[in-house]
């Protein structure tokens, strides 16, 4: 059951006017049967791996809960991470491990063939997974009790809102919320369907009208010119900011219809001065899970200086992998370690003088924006040798100068999008809008949803990061 579809609308109206009708508990109990109906539309098989890896979660907690012993702790800790990090490799991984194992053996003289299965990637299972294993973990370090209530526990594991593409919610942070009473809040509702309002347009306007011209370009690069390729990567950067921040945005503005928080993912990630500003802006919520469950445990920043850069990079370098199994999310990971640590030796300190100078932040912008578009074309290519082929295409047409097919389109996306962020910047979210007088935001939305029904790609168009 996808967000944008008029199928979810339906579903997510009715679990909200039953919802309001009950009790604390009876409203938990609904958050589960609806979210494990939510998920089983797609595939129902799925649904019993979803319930079984996160039960021996559940089981675990409360075993490291009843021990002092802090090497028993650790043992019932790598149940749960054996658990949830071998189905997640089997699935998403076993392929790609599968037929690099059979490389290197082929390149050193042994004749093999690679053990390929038709494993089909149960949607969301990336998310939920690191999600469960938040919790485990914040237990094993003693930051949180384990819960007790399963009904409580599996509201925080399969919310429907966030279960299938984030954001990545902590246990201290969401499953607390569920242990208390919540009541209907006019404001908070209204918030959420603006900020619902704001996902459909990132989604169906800009991302999905973007998507026919990207896919076009990337779709043949050996025949696709250097300026073609150049405005489908800028199109690109636009188009899954657009389709993976809307589905936040969707997620975040349902789960505020329940009087629920989910986790801020995204803070106009583009208006990001350096790329350890951006990773403060974009995915935040993955970015904060490798920071607390992997930096920190390799020694974060107790360790030296080359400690700590080695430690940054293999941070990277797994979030490229936790992306896909593909070689070219791994250089992405990697691009971004070594633009991080640029930054990290080069401005270890931010100058806060220059704030003042807006044409230096203006180029500091631009000049991260940049970084990120590179990195881009790895992770939209299929292969590495794709991936420079757009490199070397993009460059020779450059330097020879001579700009052809200028996308006008992309550019006034592009800059129409950027206004609307950046007289927003400091709020929540684009459409913040509750100041505005009542008759200035009706006839807002009024035009947003006349722009919608006008401008939407008819045609279905996958969130990206279902892939994931």
């Amino acid at each position: 059951m996808s967000f944008i579809t008029p199928v979810y609308l339906i579903f997510l109206v009715v679990v909200w006017l039953l919802y309001w009708k009950l009790p604390r508990r009876g409203q938990n109990v609904l958050i589960v049967c609806a979210s494990f109906f939510f998920y089983g539309w797609w595939d129902w098989r799925f649904l019993a791996l979803l319930i079984t890896t996160t039960g021996i979660d559940y089981a675990v907690a409360l075993k490291m809960g009843a021990v002092k012993s802090r090497t028993v702790r650790l043992c019932w800790l790598l149940v749960s991470l054996v658990s949830n990090l071998g189905v997640l490799g089997f699935f998403k991984y076993f392929n790609f491990f599968s037929a690099q194992f059979t490389h290197v053996l082929n390149a050193i003289g042994l004749t093999a063939d690679p053990i390929l299965l038709r494993v089909v990637l149960p949607l969301g299972i990336s998310f939920y997974t690191f999600q469960a294993l938040s919790y485990t973990i914040d237990v094993y370090r003693r930051r949180m009790e384990p819960v007790r209530d399963v009904v409580q526990y599996f509201c925080f594991i399969s919310f429907f809102p966030h279960l299938v593409a984030g954001p990545i919610n902590f246990a201290k942070d969401l499953l607390q919320q569920f242990e208390h009473d919540r009541h209907f809040d006019w404001n908070e509702a209204t918030d959420g369907a603006r900020q619902m309002l704001l996902g459909y347009f990132k989604k169906m306007v800009i991302a999905d009208n973007l998507a026919p011209y990207v896919n076009t370009a990337f779709g043949d690069v050996t025949h696709a010119s250097g300026w073609q390729l150049l405005w489908a990567t800028y199109g690109f950067a636009f188009q899954i900011y657009c389709d993976f921040s809307g589905y936040t945005d969707i997620a975040i503005g349902s789960a505020k219809l329940f009087n629920l928080r989910l986790m801020r993912n995204f803070a106009y990630p583009y208006f990001a001065e350096s790329i350890p500003d951006f990773w403060r802006r974009w995915h935040i919520s993955l970015s904060t899970w490798f920071r607390e469950y992997v930096y920190i445990s390799l020694g974060g920043n107790r360790t030296s200086k080359p400690r700590q850069a080695l430690n940054i990079m293999i941070v990277f370098l797994l979030s490229g992998l936790w992306h896909g199994a593909n070689w070219t999310f791994v250089v992405w990971g990697g691009l971004h370690g070594l633009f991080y640590l640029g930054f990290w030796f080069a401005l270890p300190h931010t100058d806060e003088n220059t704030n003042r100078f807006w044409f230096i932040r203006m180029l500091r912008i631009l000049f991260t924006f940049h970084l990120v578009c590179f990195a881009w074309i790895f992770f939209r290519a299929t292969s590495l040798t794709e991936g420079w082929t757009v490199i070397s295409k993009i460059g020779s047409a450059v330097l020879a100068g001579h700009m052809v097919g200028l996308q006008i389109k992309i550019l006034l996306i592009a800059a129409a999008f950027c206004f609307v962020e950046w007289i927003n910047r400091n709020r929540a979210h684009a459409f913040d809008i509750a100041r505005w007088h009542p008759m200035a935001r009706w006839s807002f939305y009024y035009v947003i949803v006349l722009i919608i029904i006008g401008y939407a790609n008819l045609h279905y168009i996958p969130f990206i990061y279902f892939d994931f």
